[in-house]
Formats: C-alpha cells, structure tokens, sequence
C-alpha cells in the first residue's frame, strides 16, 4: 500500500454517495473530515468500525469533524449497511476506485496465505484547508473514534 502522507493536499475525486449524490471534499470545504476506508459493507470488522463512529458520531459532530466512509461497494450496498446500522454520515461508492487509488488505499492483501487486490482499512483526518494532518493505518475497529479525537487534540 502506497498511501499519502500527512502534509500532502487531500485528493478530491467526485463519487456518488449512497443516495445517487455526487459527492467529493469541496462540499466539505472548511471543515474537518475523518475519511476512513474500510474492505466491504457489513463485514464483520467493518461493522465494528462503522458503528463505533455512529456511537461516537455527535461527539465527532461536536468537535466540528465530518465523517465519511469509503469502499468499492456500490449505492444499493451502502444504503442497505446505512439502514441495517443506523449508520448517520455519508458512505461514497467508489465502484470504478478513484478514491482508492487516489489516497494509496488499494493494494495487494494476504488473507491465510492467499493473495488478492482489495482496500485497505486506512484513516486520513484532513485539516480546514484541505490538507491530511493524519493517516492512521493501523486502525482500532472497536475504539475508532478515540483514535480520532486523540490524534486531533480533543479527546
């Protein structure tokens, strides 16, 4: 995995969300945002990822940090873990992997000695400006959202 690095400008390809929006970080502009992407839509890490930010979502909200899910999945499966979870923030559908690409998140991945191409569970926290102050890649699935306010100062 080649990702980018804190200090870097924060790419910002345009996606759909789970409502067929288009989406991309100029809607976010001045605003943190805690871009986390994660393998695949109700998966069992990937639950506990997602909802330990919905648990923690107004705490993140209240702190002024925008939430955004990223995987390869499409809208109709983003839409059904939305509703499934109770999940509260936007998940972007990057079925033809921009995002991905573009932030280093997809690559090569060994699961029991198979090799195979997929996403990796990465987190950038991207400044008012823009800018990732912080690329968490070892990421805590069920205390996700300490790891947040931690790096940014405001737990």
């Amino acid at each position: 995995m080649n990702t980018i690095l804190a200090g870097n400008p924060a790419p910002s390809p345009e996606a759909k969300d789970q409502k067929g929006n288009a989406l991309s970080l100029s809607h976010f502009k001045g605003k943190k945002i805690a871009l986390f992407f994660y393998p695949e839509d109700d998966t069992p890490t990937c639950t506990k990822e997602a909802c330990n930010l919905r648990d923690n979502f107004s705490v993140l909200t209240s702190k002024g940090i925008i939430v955004l899910g990223v995987s390869i999945d499409d809208e109709v499966s983003h839409q059904k873990f939305i509703e499934k979870y109770s999940l509260p923030f936007p998940l972007i559908a990057d079925t033809d992997k921009k995002w991905v690409e573009a932030y280093g998140a997809w690559g090569e991945k060994n699961m029991y000695g198979k090799k195979y191409m997929g996403t990796h569970r990465v987190t950038f926290l991207i400044d008012e400006e823009g800018i990732i102050s912080h690329v968490i890649k070892k990421v805590k699935s069920e205390d996700h959202a300490q790891q947040i306010l931690e790096l940014l100062g405001i737990a």
